[in-house]
């Protein structure tokens, strides 16, 4: 008996008819890229749509409230420490004009706004530290203010109301003079400052017609 010879199969898997007439191949279908192309000008589209939201450059007018709200922000976070170096002061007055004679109770109001104008100890001193401005006034350089508060705050602050402190324990010695003259020095360091912080708001509150107000620090 003659071996019979297997059938050649062409592509696809499909082996011939009858007979030996070769059966149509199943050759793969083509893949429908239309839909992909069309999805991916799409999101393209998208993207631009976005990015173009992105980049629109905002009005003046939003820039001033913008600004209105960074100072809020800024009277926020230094009100507490900015209030203790005004009763820290306060208080020493007082002494210095015999209206009063607590000295233990205007010594630990010293002490504890020096204590409240440190970071570590305050936490609204501590979102200062890490706050951003927003891109929209990015043009002003407001983040110099920022940093220009931390500063009135810690250390210029601090040593004011520790000064305040060595005055009140100082009272009648030999170092009461030395005392009152670094307290001075102090406090005109702490106003230098100050007087930085408020050209750079104003400067941008100028330029936008906002008429903002700096924080309210003490003089």
């Amino acid at each position: 008996m003659t071996a019979r010879t297997p059938a050649r199969e062409r592509p696809g898997g499909a082996p011939p008819g009858p007979g030996g007439a070769p059966r149509a191949g199943r050759w793969p279908a083509a893949r429908p890229r239309a839909r992909w192309v069309l999805a991916g000008v799409l999101a393209l589209l998208a993207a631009a749509v976005l990015l173009a939201g992105l980049a629109r450059t905002p009005s003046d007018r939003e820039r001033a409230a913008d600004l209105r709200a960074f100072a809020r922000d800024m009277t926020t976070d230094v009100q507490s420490c900015a209030g203790g170096v005004r009763e820290a002061l306060t208080a020493l007055r007082a002494i210095q004009a015999g209206s009063s004679h607590d000295v233990a109770t205007a010594s630990r109001i010293a002490t504890d706004g020096a204590a409240n104008c440190s970071p570590a100890n305050n936490e609204l001193l501590d979102d200062l530290l890490q706050y951003q401005v927003t891109e929209s006034l990015a043009r002003f350089r407001l983040a110099g203010m920022v940093s220009g508060l931390v500063t009135w705050c810690a250390p210029d602050a601090m040593r004011v109301q520790s000064d305040v402190a060595a005055v009140l324990a100082a009272r009648g010695t030999p170092g009461a003079r030395r005392a009152v003259a670094a307290l001075d020095r102090a406090l005109t360091v702490l106003d230098t400052q100050r007087t930085a912080v408020d050209a750079m708001l104003a400067r941008a509150s100028t330029a936008l017609h906002a008429q903002v107000q700096p924080p309210p620090l003490p003089r």
